[in-house]
Parts: C-alpha cells; structure tokens; sequence
C-alpha cells in the first residue's frame, strides 16, 4: 500500500519558520522525485520545490531563497523547510511523488497539511 504522510503545518507569524516531514510507506524517493505543491485559499495548485533521486532541487521563484528541500533516503523521508514565512505562504501543502518532477507527473499524494502565515 503505498502512502504519503505529511507533518510540521500549523500557524506561525510572519517572518517565523516551519517545518514539513512527509514519510513515504510502498514508494521508494530514490526511484524518482518528490516534491512540495500547495493550494492557496481560493486559488488552483502551485508547484513549490521538487528533488529529484540524484539531488537536484527546483523552486518556484516564489519560495527561492526562503525554503528548502531535501531528503533523508534512509527514513524515505521529504523535507521542506521554510523560513521568512509571508502571509502568501498561507496553502495547504502536500507532498507528492512520481516519475518526473512535473505536476503531471505527481501520481501519489499526501493528504495535506494546512500552513497558516
């Protein structure tokens, strides 16, 4: 059974930092690429960050600079790390897995987590 959990959202003041954990069961990160996507309130899905199993990371330019992905392939874990936090971020982020990093190509999802700037 494969499945994303994620954890860290919550309510932070702006300029405060969060952390997001997404732990994967039946899906392997080293397979392919795992990334962060979130949903404003009221608006359609946005690509945040993505790395791929060799390492490469990607970032929205709205979140360059300020957040951080990684992966700890051991615990096949995702992590975003945010810092600066503007009331912007406010979404709920899910962590997604697939083939290639492009939001077409995202077939497992987390359940979300609600961040609130």
């Amino acid at each position: 059974h494969v499945q994303l959990v994620e954890s860290g959202g919550g309510s932070v003041a702006a300029g405060g930092s969060l952390r997001l954990s997404c732990v994967a069961t039946g899906y392997d990160y080293s397979s392919g690429c795992g990334g962060w996507i979130r949903q404003p309130p009221g608006k359609k899905l946005e690509w945040v960050s993505s790395i791929t199993a060799s390492g490469t990371t990607s970032y929205s330019n709205s979140v360059r600079g300020r957040f951080t992905i990684s992966q700890d392939t051991s615990k096949n874990t995702l992590y975003l790390e945010m810092n600066s936090l503007d009331v912007s971020d406010t979404a709920v982020y899910y962590c997604g897995a697939g083939r290639y990093c492009s939001l077409s190509y995202i077939t497992i999802w987390g359940q979300g987590t609600q961040v609130t700037v």
